[in-house]
């Protein structure tokens, strides 16, 4: 027996020990899902199932390389021993497909995969020979309606017969070209991936019978965040043996703007009614306070499939509401508890917080307010390393010596250094491989109607890509790298600035050599493969690493799989938490509802909830009210642990529940409307109103202008009337 069929549930453990048949296994937050999924294929395997008749589908590749350490580890593996499970994303399962099954489409198996900057540079190109005005058309708008149709299985002819307005007609133009030319560079977009492998599926009996018999047992993380594509390919695999187990909770489908659709998970039963479900309602993260207090906004959801989480855990903290001034305010309140529980709590580190909010436009000021405490953050979303542009350039001339066909990343490196060919030159070479139906390499070749100089120029840089395919059959992915920082003069190009950043971005370059290196072990032929699919398959959030101690600054979407001890919820307001864009849509209301759920229940200690008196959105202040989840929360599990500066608004407003300030006699304070005063981060200002014990100042630095201060708390020194 798995030893670790002794530290499993009750549930946990039947879900481990039912392996055949259709299985749904509702899994809450902080339920040991991952403990669950890993036992099962170890238990799988321990049965006499072979590992590669094993599917494990993950929404993220770190959270498939978890359950494959934890995996090697219950079966005794060394760290680098074989482990044949077939386990990754969904798109990093396809690309393997299809690197075998391609041809079958028309396509080389050395196809590129194109990241959401190739499509727009190729939509771009599009519009452009279409003579269409990207002011007027947002190639960004045109290729989000493309990768709702993809995910829908919609092809770009079914499109086009569904088109009722201009724009879905201009859409559907767009589409039909934007496949053609994917084809013409041999590359694929995240959303093919998906919906390619399953065109093959449809259209050859003989591959779907190859894999079903290929992927007997099946294994699916977070069903609910599955789209139509992922759900249609998952039944696919599935239908011979129907040995398909999907793990998910419905009170976390947030991702419907990206085609999650929750029903997938509501109507597993009703595709398989012989199907068992489990359900793991023990909590081993969240205090009970903080799981009662989610539970009390969770409950009130319309889309969701019963079940009551509980902990043995401690009672743990009332959760607090702070209410601020405004962002500027609140970002100081969450600065301020931080420092405090890094005072009071035994061995608390930065990495233990996090701030979660609706929109990335909140980070801004929340950014600023730890970088004048001296917080050390990270933002989860922010440049990340494989978009700088330096990462990108060496990636693309990969990608070419790799795929020549790829028009996108030819496009970006054949001035990089500069060869000095010009936007006019480089447009009618376009304009004869459109005419032609020619690649853009191919083009390159055959440039005889250009001045002399520039055909010199087009030359040398065909023969440079020309040879270093030659050595990409000798060189590992890391090898042929440094050969294109050499023969390119790579580092002269970017040291040429003689700037601080010039140096730090290369060591960016040297930071990606050291990444291609780890593929060194890997015959020379398929090591650039490997490098570049990895790379192309990367998601943010797989880079999110316990070993960088700092606060961790995200969107709530992002945070979604995630646990911290400290939990601050910014911006819990009505149109910002739920967001304005939800109250006229009930389906759009509830997924608001499961992200404050979500937000919730990443906390394991402490959960802190802000709202704000006024926001500046766009340029002008608001006042939202409190959000109308803080008001679903029983009162007894909250502490509103507001400032004294606040008593002079007489009570807080939650819906009907008003609570009235802690003090309401007067206190006099020595400053008033026309004094210079100093504040210890903010510098020289003139107090131009009080309120109360609330002073409006105007501070001499433009960039910090106007502001609100609490008299009582606020670190000012008078300097004269």
């Amino acid at each position: 027996m798995l030893y670790s069929l002794l530290v499993l549930n009750s549930p946990q453990k039947l879900a481990v020990e039912t392996i055949s048949g259709p299985l749904l296994i509702i899994a809450g937050a902080g339920s040991g899902k991952t403990r669950v999924l890993a036992s099962r294929i170890a238990y799988l395997i321990e049965k006499g199932v072979k590992p590669w008749n094993i599917l494990a589908v993950t929404f993220t590749n770190k959270a498939a390389n978890e359950m494959k350490e934890r995996v090697r580890k219950l079966l005794n593996l060394q760290k680098d021993g074989s482990l044949k499970v077939n386990m990754g994303t969904f798109h990093s399962i396809c690309v393997k497909i299809l690197r075998i099954e391609a041809h079958l489409l028309g396509y080389e198996n050395e196809f590129t995969i194109y990241d959401s900057a190739d499509s727009v540079a190729l939509m771009k190109n599009i519009m452009n020979d279409f003579q269409i005005d990207s002011k007027r058309l947002n190639p960004k708008a045109i290729l989000h309606a493309i990768s709702i149709a993809k995910n829908q299985l919609i092809t770009p002819e079914e499109y086009q017969n569904q088109a009722f307005d201009n724009f879905h007609k201009e859409v559907a133009r767009l589409y039909l070209e934007y496949q053609k030319r994917l084809a013409l560079n041999q590359a694929f977009d995240f959303d093919d991936l998906i919906m390619k492998v399953v065109e093959i599926l449809k259209l050859k009996a003989e591959i779907l019978t190859k894999y079903q018999e290929k992927f007997q047992y099946i294994l699916v993380d977070e069903y609910q965040d599955t789209n139509q594509a992922q759900y249609v390919l998952v039944n696919l695999l599935a239908q011979k043996y129907k040995n398909l187990c999907v793990v998910g909770d419905s009170d976390q489908s947030i991702y419907s703007w990206r085609g999650a659709n929750i029903q997938n998970i509501l109507d597993f039963e009703k595709d398989y009614p012989e199907a068992k479900v489990i359900k793991l309602e023990q909590n081993y993260r969240s205090t009970k306070n903080i799981l009662a207090a989610a539970h009390h906004v969770i409950v009130k959801s319309s889309q969701r499939k019963d079940k009551e989480m509980w902990t043995e855990n401690d009672i743990g903290q009332k959760i607090k509401v702070l209410k601020a001034f405004d962002e500027k305010h609140e970002g100081e309140l969450i600065a301020n508890e931080i420092e405090k529980i890094l005072r009071t709590y035994e061995n608390p580190q930065y990495k233990d917080f996090v701030i979660l909010y609706r929109t990335n436009a909140q980070s801004r000021v929340l950014e600023e307010t730890l970088l004048r405490h001296g917080i050390p953050y990270r933002i989860v979303g922010g440049v990340k390393f494989y978009e700088r542009k330096e990462i990108k350039d060496l990636i693309a001339y990969l990608r070419v010596i790799q795929n020549p066909s790829d028009s996108i990343s030819l496009l970006r490196i054949i001035n990089i250094p500069s060869r000095k060919i010009g936007a006019t030159t480089l447009q009618q070479i376009q304009e004869q491989a459109f005419l032609k139906n020619q690649s853009f390499f191919q083009a390159l070749q055959k440039v005889e109607f250009l001045p002399q100089s520039k055909q010199i120029a087009l030359l040398n840089f065909v023969s440079l890509i020309q040879e270093l395919q030659k050595e990409n059959q000798e060189f590992s992915a890391s090898g042929i790298l440094k050969q294109v920082i050499q023969r390119v003069h790579y580092k002269e190009y970017l040291l040429s600035e003689s700037t601080k950043e010039a140096e730090s971005r290369f060591e960016n370059v040297m930071e990606l050599v050291s990444v291609a290196s780890k593929y060194d072990g890997i015959e020379p032929q398929i090591s650039l493969s490997t490098f570049l699919e990895e790379v192309s398959l990367i998601s943010d959030l797989d880079n999110l690493s316990d070993q960088d101690n700092a606060v961790a600054l995200m969107t709530l979407h992002s945070a979604k799989g995630l646990e911290f001890e400290t939990v601050f919820i910014a911006g819990a307001e009505d149109g910002i938490l739920p967001h304005k864009s939800s109250f006229f849509s009930p389906e759009e209301f509830e997924e608001e509802r499961r992200l404050m759920y979500v937000g919730m229940t990443r906390a394991k200690e402490n959960l802190y909830i802000l709202h704000t008196n006024e926001r500046m959105v766009f340029g002008s202040y608001n006042s939202n009210p409190p959000s109308q989840f803080i008001n679903d929360i029983e009162e007894n599990l909250l502490e509103f642990n507001y400032e004294r500066g606040f008593k002079s608004f007489g009570a807080i407003d939650l819906g009907n529940k008003l609570i009235p300030a802690e003090d309401t006699f007067e206190v006099k304070y020595d400053f008033e409307k026309g004094d210079i005063i100093e504040h210890k981060i903010f510098g020289i200002g003139k107090i131009i109103s009080v309120v109360g014990d609330i002073a409006t100042v105007h501070f001499e630095d433009p960039e910090i202008g106007v502001k609100k201060l609490a008299l009582n708390i606020a670190p000012i020194n008078k300097i004269k009337n």
